[in-house]
């Protein structure tokens, strides 16, 4: 009695084994297979939307008293009557911020040219300032330098505010300095320039972490520099000195003010007194927005905040972290990441495994896939980024693999006692039973015709008796395999009849032993030639359709292409010009903006085509075309009419001055050489200028008005500009 205890137990205990055995096995597998997945950067996307979507989920922070923003928006532009604010404006706020005591200004303005009048007062204001910090943008591969003021440069107080874009051009990161190592000191970004700034009136200087990492140390916080793996990134940019941010996102994260209220004074002195500063735009029409992990929302298009505003998230982040002991986001190392991921890959498989039904699988999934959400979000507000989406995926394909595993040996069981009844009764599908030398000994008559002999032709006989011996070679390998580890198995095989007609089948083969402890094979055949036949007249049919598809759209898009662009600059033709102006002219009434419309005629452009010929004309209009698009805003519109014929659409202008300030620089542009093939080629360019609604009620006579307008301009010596002579109250 007692070994038979034993005995049980020790069979317990081996089942008990085997399963987990089984569960780790199946864990590690999917692990293998999601790690591999995510290194390919194929989960970034996902895993960076979910931890935008935590972010959101936090509760919201107080608002940080210790940053104003001096805010000008579009209402302030229009009192103002100019963009740029005149250096004038932008003196008087900055002498009334420095009056008012402000530990620190930031003007995230850039001010690298002096826009009149006032342009000596603003030199004077940034001399009398020393807490003043102005900004530049250093050049990168996508954009060129903006310098900073060279009165605060010569004065070293500026920061650059370049900022790091993800994929899906939302801004995760923050830089805090510019990695150049011929670079002495360091270049520090707009935000810690101010951010230290305020800290050292506080008493705290940077310093290096003392854990020999090089970090930087501000107060007890220590800002961990981003590497390119950290959080679900995968070989990201990790150039310069990055954090990771830990946006406040709320709309009332900092008191705002607008520059039109401070100028007439309505704001209060002590509203800046003793705090940081922040001077920037957040007008719709001058388009300085930022998308960060609060953008994106459920419903609608993603909500951008001003650049201003990121700044000031940036530097509360500095400062919160070193006086307050604000939580910095930190992430795990890849070897706890992938750990944590095998985890619950393993709880899937084991929920999967325990409970054997799929739907309360399902229920167990869901639960613990809730659970580790609640931890990934309560790990986020102590400061720990923690991965989300790839213990999702394990744990769903571990408990989906375990679940089909199950299946399967149910099915198999199944299949076995359907087979153990169906063997005495009459089978219609083709059967064969095989001995240990492969020999038949049992077959239906559905065997017999799908093979074309009688049943006496074929009992005792082997696959090498009737087939070709490449054909009986296959079967003999499936059969010693069945043999040999007596596990079922599924092929597909191809056997030629006694009519000489090949046939695709689908053989099942199984291992059973009779009372004397004889081992016979079982096989159920299943003929798939019609099936095959239409998969592959299916494969066939679908790669045609799928070229000819795609031969479809490109000359859909080449017809397209040629019928709305000039075929020699690549610019809109004169249809699409058409069809542009009229939107623009729609928008305009409907958003109540100006739009000006700029008629472009080259000077003397027969006498270049008489003299260096055609070719070098072409090469003369396609480099003008280049150098129009080149100088204006993505929303305008530059196309050809013809020969030497340009058109400008200026939509959403804040006056006519404006028009003439992008005439002027159009020209200036047009005015410089021209190098083609070899020929220093000397051009000026005619501009008239119309405006609507100003000058013309619609498109005819903004075209007519415009075209009239350049016309006097060549009569007037060319090289210049002319508006409609149309008054402005006509409009």
């Amino acid at each position: 009695m007692a070994f038979d205890k034993y005995q049980g137990i020790l069979k317990r205990l081996h089942k008990v084994t085997r399963n987990r055995h089984r569960v780790v096995l199946t864990a590690l597998g999917v692990t293998s297979c999601v790690i591999a997945v995510r290194l390919t950067g194929l989960l970034q996307g996902w895993e960076l939307a979910t931890y935008d979507y935590m972010i959101r989920l936090r509760p919201p922070e107080p608002r940080d008293d210790r940053i104003v923003i001096v805010t000008i928006d579009d209402a302030d532009l229009r009192r103002i009557g100019k963009y740029p604010i005149p250096d004038a404006q932008l003196a008087k706020l900055l002498q009334m911020l420095r009056t008012a005591g402000s530990a620190a200004i930031g003007l995230d303005v850039y001010r690298d040219l002096p826009i009149e009048p006032g342009h000596q007062a603003l030199l004077q204001a940034y001399q009398q300032n020393p807490n003043l910090i102005g900004i530049h943008y250093i050049a990168d591969q996508d954009n060129p330098e903006v310098p900073a003021p060279l009165t605060l440069k010569r004065l070293n107080q500026v920061g650059f505010n370049n900022l790091v874009h993800d994929q899906d051009e939302k801004v995760r990161r923050g830089l805090l300095y510019w990695n150049q190592e011929d670079q002495r000191p360091a270049r520090q970004s707009f935000a810690l320039v101010l951010a230290l700034k305020y800290l050292q009136m506080q008493g705290i200087k940077p310093e290096t972490a003392a854990d020999q990492s090089g970090n930087l140390q501000l107060g007890s916080a220590i800002f961990r520099r981003y590497t390119a793996h950290d959080g679900a990134y995968i070989l990201s940019d990790d150039g310069g000195y990055q954090i990771l941010l830990n946006p406040r996102g709320a709309a009332n994260s900092f008191r705002q003010v607008s520059v039109a209220e401070v100028l007439a004074g309505k704001v209060s002195p002590e509203v800046f007194r003793d705090r940081i500063v922040l001077v920037g735009y957040t007008a719709v029409s001058v388009n300085d927005f930022v998308f960060t992990s609060y953008s994106s929302q459920l419903i609608g298009a993603p909500r951008p905040i001003a650049g201003v505003e990121f700044h000031a998230n940036l530097i509360s982040q500095i400062i919160g972290a070193a006086k307050d002991g604000r939580t910095l986001i930190n992430s795990w190392t890849d070897p706890l990441e992938w750990l944590w991921i095998f985890a619950w890959a393993a709880v899937g498989a084991g929920i999967s495994w325990q409970l054997r039904s799929p739907r309360l699988s399902a229920v167990g999934i869901a639960i613990a896939g809730t659970g580790l959400v609640l931890i990934a979000c309560g790990s986020l507000l102590i400061g720990w980024w923690i991965p989300v989406v790839p213990p999702l995926i394990t744990m769903t394909a571990s408990a989906i693999v375990i679940i089909a595993h199950i299946a399967r040996v149910q099915e198999e069981l199944r299949r076995s006692k359907e087979f153990l009844n169906t063997i005495i009764n009459t089978i219609p599908d083709p059967i064969f039973v095989k001995d240990r030398n492969y020999q038949w000994v049992v077959l239906n008559q559905a065997f017999s015709r799908l093979l074309g002999y009688p049943l006496a032709e074929l009992i005792e006989q082997s696959d090498y008796d009737v087939f070709p011996e490449a054909e009986a070679d296959v079967f003999r390998q499936q059969d010693d395999m069945v043999f040999r580890t007596e596990q079922e198995c599924h092929n597909e095989e191809a056997f030629t009849d006694r009519n000489g007609f090949t046939h695709h089948i689908e053989t099942k083969r199984s291992l059973h032993k009779d009372a004397a402890g004889n081992r016979f094979l079982v096989g159920i055949i299943r003929d798939i030639t019609e099936r095959k036949r239409m998969e592959d007249e299916l494969k066939r049919t679908t790669a045609e359709l799928v070229r000819s598809n795609a031969e479809l759209q490109r000359s859909a898009t080449q017809l397209s292409h040629v019928a709305n662009h000039d075929s020699l600059t690549g610019l809109p033709n004169r249809k699409l010009f058409h069809e542009r102006l009229e939107q623009a002219i729609a928008w305009a009434q409907e958003k109540e903006q100006l739009l000006a419309l700029l008629f472009l005629d080259l000077d003397g452009f027969k006498q270049i085509n008489d003299t260096k010929g055609h070719d070098i004309g072409d090469l003369l209009l396609t480099a003008v075309a280049r150098r129009l698009t080149g100088c204006l805003r993505g929303s305008d519109t530059v196309a050809r009419l013809g020969g030497d014929e340009f058109t400008v659409i200026l939509p959403g202008i804040p006056s006519s001055q404006d028009a003439a300030r992008v005439a002027t620089k159009l020209l200036t542009t047009l005015a410089r050489p021209f190098e083609l093939d070899g020929h220093l080629i000397s051009i000026t360019s005619s501009v008239g200028i119309s405006l609507y609604p100003h000058q013309a009620p619609d498109l005819e006579v903004l075209l007519k008005e415009a075209d009239s307008a350049m016309y006097r301009a060549k009569q007037s010596g060319k090289g210049r500009y002319e508006f409609s002579l149309i008054p402005m109250e006509a409009g």
